[in-house]
């Protein structure tokens, strides 16, 4: 039978840290990735929500330009179109 080979005690505890560091910034990764997520879908919900907010707002006043600090609002004015010269 073999002899039986052992790596240091020190050499043992700079692994087993090592490792520990390790599985700890993939558990803080998979916390991150989450959160992220989460992050997304609020996002998404939110900005559909302004979408359909501005629809609401269009339909009542047209199009408009809201100041956010204040609710005041102007029309937007459409650009006028250019005659154009067409040749024969």
């Amino acid at each position: 039978m073999s002899e039986v080979k052992k790596i240091t005690e020190e050499q043992l505890k700079t692994i087993k840290d090592q490792q520990n560091k390790l599985q700890s910034a993939f558990i803080d990764i998979g916390f991150i990735e989450s959160k992220k997520h989460e992050a997304l879908i609020v996002q998404v919900k939110a900005s559909q929500d302004l979408e359909d907010t501005k629809t609401e707002l269009e339909k009542e006043y047209g199009q408009i330009n809201i100041d956010l600090s204040n609710g005041n609002y102007t029309l937007v004015e459409k650009e006028k179109a250019e005659p154009t010269m067409e040749k024969a």
